[in-house]
């Protein structure tokens, strides 16, 4: 099993949401997050002053796939989540040792 951690633009996510619906994915779990990275941040104006804001709002999706299903999660992330400019996010891929259901005590895949 893989645990899968993309953070993308928020107004991306019902894209990706879709996408993962569209392959059979419906577990995830979203988190709204704020981070920098090579788009490092944007000037703001408020009220005739500028000041930089140098974290920006993003998304964190964390989803836990069996090992045949990385791929297409990866390609399902990538293509609804592109805009083609800086800030289009990233995918992390982690090895997970286990998963257990808290309802049914499942254990590893069965869990999922």
């Amino acid at each position: 099993m893989k645990m899968i951690a993309a953070v993308i633009r928020p107004h991306r996510l019902q894209d990706v949401k879709e996408a993962l619906a569209d392959i059979g994915v419906v577990g995830l779990t979203v988190t709204d997050v704020r981070g920098a990275g090579r788009q490092r941040g944007q000037v703001e104006r408020y009220r005739g002053s500028e000041y930089s804001v140098d974290l920006l709002a993003k998304i964190k999706l964390e989803i836990a796939v069996e090992d045949d299903q990385v791929e297409e999660v990866i390609s399902a992330i990538r293509t609804s989540a592109y805009t083609g400019e800086i800030g289009d996010g990233k995918i992390f891929i982690l090895p997970l040792e286990d998963s257990i259901r808290v309802r049914t005590g499942e254990r590893g895949e069965d869990s999922l």
